[in-house]
């Protein structure tokens, strides 16, 4: 796993603990116990024992342990669930290396499925799990579980990375509403600074934030097949498409009165700090809105201000004909052709395991047959109908595909290309010989 993917990881953990806790009246309040808890039905595999891998901790290993109870109530199997360490291929590599691979292990990256299909670790779904898949899932999830039209991944917990939270009271106070598009970004942007409050907190000192910014940014306006073959470096970051990306997000990243700080204080802004400063304050906060995922809210959990009501979202604005869904997620992967673990994968294509899970908080599912009411408050429920309203258009997180020496080292390949981007956003042209010249040595070693 990247850097980034690392980083952005450590968040998720958190916000688990974070939306359970806002989240108890919803579902939580009677100590965690769920009499409601979604029924489903299995094989027998009484006697069986089958093992799963994943790198959760703390909140969210205890719901993941809730959704495999369910899983031996249905079926009658005893399910071991194996601590991993992340990166988690290279926990795999050492087990498989000695015979002791778990039944299924939940993989954190488009790469790492790819990875454990090249060394003939993974095994194809079943006829259940691919009915499943095929039935609750759009196309572009089960194609991400996919290597080489083969599907071997069924995508269970995701995360939506296209999101823009924002200040309520500093939005009440400029008279603004959520903007769909870029063009009604900006122009809110420039009503928030009118109003007397910098619109907008970039996390500058992060690079991996300035990645999923560009990411956004491409995806909507270059469209799903351009960011694919960007992804791959099938087209060159020369190309007149990232040039448009860069001279768009320029818009946003050259106003320095648009940013919390200006360019150099975006710079020296970590991700915690460019949460908390707009939720901070009151109606007089250091910036009115933020970029980032739905791992946002442990961060606003920090502050004073309440998810739903101090603090809202809204999906990040279409710069092209739709809104960007870059996403990132877990996709559980049988490592043994065994009846015990094309089971689990077929109950974890149900929308009756994801129901679990969603009721104890900190969870979005791209499972599509869900239903909504399973998430214990609005906010968490309005990111996960967004995710599912993407369809087929989702895109995994660019920098989270590429090598990790061009999409997940600090100060090197595009983070450092995009903080240096942020720090002079009219040199459109030299970043993008910068960018090309590091991915052409990451992708060719």
């Amino acid at each position: 796993m990247s850097g980034a993917s690392r980083i952005r990881r450590t968040a998720v953990l958190a916000a688990a603990a974070a939306l359970t806790l806002s989240a108890c009246g919803g579902s939580g309040g009677d100590g965690g116990k769920n009499d409601d808890t979604p029924k489903a039905k299995g094989p027998n595999l009484k006697g069986q024992t089958v093992s799963v891998a994943a790198v959760w901790s703390g909140p969210e290993k205890d719901a993941f342990r809730k959704v495999l109870d369910a899983f031996e109530e249905a079926t009658g199997a005893k399910v071991t669930l194996v601590p991993a360490q992340d990166p988690i291929i290279g926990f795999l590599e050492s087990k498989v290396a000695g015979g002791g691979q778990p039944d299924v292990a939940m993989l954190p990256q488009v790469g790492a499925i790819e990875q454990a299909v090249a060394n003939g670790w993974a095994k194809p779904l079943g006829k259940g799990a691919e009915e499943a898949l095929e039935t609750n899932y759009s196309k572009g999830w089960a194609e991400l579980g996919s290597v080489d039209g083969t599907p071997y991944g069924v995508y269970f917990k995701a995360a939506n990375k296209s999101l823009v939270w924002y200040n309520t009271a500093v939005f009440e106070n400029a008279g603004v509403e959520e903007p769909k598009t870029w063009d009604e970004f900006l122009k809110a942007a420039q009503t928030v600074f009118d109003s007397g409050v910098t619109p907008v907190s970039v996390a500058g000192a992060d690079g991996w934030t300035l990645t999923d910014w560009f990411e956004n940014v491409y995806l909507s306006q270059a469209g799903p097949e351009k960011y694919d073959q960007l992804a791959q470096h099938e087209i060159k970051w020369t190309d007149a498409s990232v040039t448009k990306a860069l001279e768009t997000l320029a818009d946003l990243f050259g106003n320095k009165d648009f940013l919390a700080g200006g360019q150099s204080g975006a710079l020296q802004t970590e991700f915690p700090a460019s949460v908390t400063q707009t939720f901070t304050g009151g109606d007089q906060p250091k910036a009115g809105m933020v970029f980032e995922g739905d791992f946002v809210s442990i961060n606003i959990g920090q502050t004073d201000a309440e998810i739903g009501t101090d603090a809202k979202v809204f999906p990040f604005p279409a710069v092209g004909e739709n809104s960007p869904a870059v996403v990132g997620g877990d996709a559980a992967v049988a490592l043994k052709d065994s009846k015990g673990a094309q089971a689990l994968l077929t109950f974890l294509a149900a929308p009756e395991s994801a129901e679990i899970w969603a009721k104890e908080g900190g969870f979005l599912s791209p499972n599509k047959a869900v239903d909504t009411a399973a998430y214990p408050n609005d906010v968490q429920r309005d990111i996960a109908e967004a995710l599912i309203a993407a369809g087929d258009d989702i895109r995994f997180d660019m920098s989270d595909q590429a090598p990790q020496a061009f999409g997940g080292t600090p100060g090197k390949g595009e983070w450092k290309a995009l903080q240096d981007f942020l720090k002079n956003p009219k040199d459109v042209a030299g970043t993008q010989k910068a960018l090309e010249r590091a991915a052409a040595a990451a992708y060719k070693e």
